[in-house]
């Protein structure tokens, strides 16, 4: 993942874009639908890896359902920003569940409670539930808000930091099946767009 995002700052940079703006983000879309990065890629950067998740960061893992069987779908490599913690797991939102151009209008929305403006590996989210629920305007409903068992994570944490969350949320790593047979992403897309 560091091979890949440095790449892209890189290349994002020597095109004279400035971070976090509308012409980059745009230039970003393009870049990322041109990657075909893997998700075993992204999981063997060590540095990144971490046996636990904390509140207000974004993470990759690998994840197995509980009770699988009885949901219509569900993702198998989750994007999520954990905002609330339980002795057995976590609630978190993943950012996979809404279209990518939704993600980068969520993202900037919640920029507001980051505990920062540096946007680097110091910041994270002051998100809870109830935050979300209090502030309904500059959240899209609850799409995207998962519950998260400790017991059916299947890896290890890789860890975005802030200054890649943009790229992070245009990967193409949505992994959504059911019990059946594999979901497209654009009917998960269109469902939670149902739901706004």
């Amino acid at each position: 993942m560091a091979y890949l995002i440095d790449r892209i700052q890189a290349s994002l940079q020597k095109e004279g874009h400035a971070a976090r703006s509308r012409e980059s983000r745009d230039w970003l879309r393009t870049k990322v639908a041109n990657l075909r990065p893997t998700k075993a890629s992204l999981m063997n950067d060590m540095a990144r890896l971490r046996e636990r998740s904390m509140i207000g960061r974004m993470y990759f893992f690998f994840y197995d359902p509980k009770t699988k069987e009885k949901m219509k779908y569900y993702d198998r490599f989750p994007l999520v920003l954990p905002i609330e913690r339980y002795t057995d797991g976590f609630l978190g939102l993943n950012l996979h569940y809404i279209h990518p151009k939704q993600r980068l209008i969520l993202m900037d929305k919640l920029s507001s409670y980051a505990n920062n403006d540096k946007f680097d590996k110091t910041t994270k989210l002051k998100l809870t539930y109830q935050t979300l629920k209090a502030a309904s305007r500059i959240f899209e409903k609850n799409a995207c808000i998962k519950r998260y068992l400790f017991t059916q994570i299947q890896s290890r944490f890789l860890e975005i930091d802030a200054d890649e969350w943009d790229i992070a949320v245009l990967l193409p790593m949505e992994d959504f099946t059911s019990e059946k047979k594999p979901v497209s992403k654009f009917v998960v897309f269109q469902d939670s767009k149902d739901t706004f």
